[in-house]
């Protein structure tokens, strides 16, 4: 027979039990964080790395290379080819769209349309935007999708794409988003496990679509700004239902969103021309907002510590410093932190790498490094010898910093207040996508090739 006291004994232990599984499960859970973490520092997993800043804490990347130095492969691919390779594990995964050529004779031929800014037209013709996944280590396929085939509602600039969008992995799940062809999502062996078809956008001119995807905490972040209703969209990454959405008072943008959390709220910070503004992931409350940027905004926010840099380079030029502690609108405040108005890019992404802010003037080969903390000119709009145009956003790892042009120069720097060069490298093809570093590696995205560089290639 229990007495009262043994059953006592009977509930501590039922205690000491639950609260050590609890204990085991969530240093499990701080393992597996951990680990994931430190496999994301090692890789390549979204636009401008593992950081969002345009630096690997970690890849130690060759310093020369050439047609036939230190290319460890080289794949043709279709499609012209403008967004950044993803890097995970012994894979790596891009995205294009590749013209068929099968055509619609309800629709008009580009050569009958009326004439657009820039030349622009509107396909007649099917196209297949593919998912692609080659090995790492050689550069074979391992794995294709096409996700969907159809003809583009509208057009795009002649120096874009209807893939220009990078894709992301969180290590389980590979995002694909071909703006208003849809969003694909696989797994890393290539098995389609959902798909969602979020309307089409209308940009302004049809200079076509570009913003990535940005997955937190199981959250995938969508941001559509056109010239019609531009929205954002937070939809659960495992089953693609939407969770929020919110219209946006903004047109034409491209700048991919920055997530992260900050004193125990998660923010989505996005940069536009009417505003910058921080919405909370949980439920698209705006946390604080920040006019102030120019039009057609397309470089994407970085953060270091507390401070959010935010720039934009057409019909103007504009850089601010923010507090991520900000609440309301702090338009013409005196919490904006620091601002400044001159030699900042349109297309191309800030390299922000330890307390020094790197960026280039409209789409030109002219390089400004900022003081981050105080937004002092340490470098002031110097020539970068032998670059005349760009697009590709730099990249830093081991303290040098790889700036590409659109011929395919890429220039390596010192990460240095003054403008050193360590190396000039040069290949034969038009490059407009970011370049991606893991490892010992690099990976240079052309119109025609996706080339992977090392040093232990060296012939």
């Amino acid at each position: 027979m229990r007495t009262k006291d043994s059953v006592h004994v009977i509930d501590v232990r039922v205690f000491v039990m639950f609260l050590t599984l609890c204990c085991s499960l969530a240093l499990v859970t701080q393992l597996q964080a951990q680990s994931f973490e430190k496999t994301r520092a090692e890789n390549w997993h979204q636009w401008r790395g593992p950081l969002a800043t345009g630096v690997s804490p970690t890849a130690q990347p060759p310093i020369q290379w050439g047609p036939n130095k230190n290319i460890l492969w080289k794949v043709a691919l279709e499609g012209q080819g403008n967004s950044t390779p993803i890097i995970w594990g012994n894979k790596v995964f891009l995205l294009a769209a590749v013209n068929t050529g099968i055509v619609d004779p309800k629709l008009p031929k580009p050569e009958d349309q009326p004439k657009r800014v820039f030349g622009i037209t509107f396909p007649n013709t099917q196209y297949k935007f593919i998912v692609l996944c080659l090995d790492r280590k050689t550069g074979k396929e391992i794995w294709r999708q096409v996700a969907v085939q159809q003809i583009p509602h509208e057009g795009h600039h002649r120096d874009a794409d209807f893939a220009s969008a990078s894709p992301m992995t969180d290590g389980e799940r590979l995002y694909c988003w071909f703006g208003s062809a849809g969003l694909f999502c696989y797994d890393l062996d290539g098995n389609k496990l959902w798909q969602r078809n979020l309307g089409k956008a209308h940009v302004g001119a049809s200079l076509g679509e570009g913003c990535s995807p940005v997955v937190h905490d199981g959250k995938l972040v969508i941001v559509r700004d056109h010239q019609r209703q531009s929205t954002i969209e937070v939809l659960d990454a495992r089953t693609g239902a939407t969770q929020w959405k919110r219209d946006r008072d903004e047109k034409n943008a491209w700048a991919t969103p920055r997530v992260l959390e900050y004193e125990g709220r998660t923010q989505v910070i996005t940069a536009a021309s009417n505003m910058i503004r921080s919405y909370d992931l949980k439920d698209g409350t705006i946390i604080w907002q920040c006019g102030g940027l120019t039009g057609n905004v397309t470089p994407c926010p970085v953060v270091e510590k507390d401070v959010v840099y935010c720039m934009s380079g057409y019909k103007g030029y504009a850089v601010m410093a923010l507090p991520l502690s900000a609440t309301g609108d702090i338009s013409d405040t005196e919490r904006i932190l620091w601002k400044k108005e001159r030699g900042t890019p349109y297309v191309a992404s800030p390299l922000l790498y330890e307390g020094l802010l790197f960026f280039n003037q409209s789409n030109q080969g002219i390089w400004t490094c900022l003081d981050s903390k105080t937004g002092n000119t340490v470098m002031d709009r110097t020539r970068l010898p032998g670059i005349s145009n760009m697009y590709s956003s730099p990249v830093g790892a081991a303290g040098r910093m790889y700036v590409t042009a659109r011929d395919g120069t890429t220039l390596v720097l010192k990460r240095s207040s003054k403008l050193e060069v360590v190396a000039t490298n040069k290949l034969d093809e038009t490059m407009n996508a970011s370049p991606a570093l893991a490892g010992n590696q690099l990976f240079l995205r052309g119109r025609k090739h996706v080339f992977c560089i090392a040093q232990e290639a060296e012939k």
